[in-house]
């Protein structure tokens, strides 16, 4: 599977394929120790979209997105 280079547009895709599909849209998180970087899955099982990074400025970015799909997720408005 490929990796979007750019947060921006990972950022941007994965609020677009959670506002497509809410109910079958998952975030998975995973760190890979040996190379020292966190991975973020994004899927609703037809699409998929990955971002890796080990910067710290853009885990930052990371924890603003999942913090804003939580809010989506747990608001009345579907």
């Amino acid at each position: 599977m490929v990796y979007l280079e750019n947060f921006e547009d990972f950022e941007k895709a994965a609020e677009r394929l959670y506002l497509s599909s809410p109910d079958r849209t998952r975030c998975t998180m995973k760190y890979d120790h040996a190379n020292c970087c966190l991975k973020v899955k994004v899927t609703d099982d037809f699409s998929c979209l990955q971002f890796k990074t080990d910067s710290q400025q853009e885990l930052k970015k990371l924890e603003k997105l999942v913090s804003n799909l939580l809010k989506h997720m747990a608001s009345a408005e579907r």
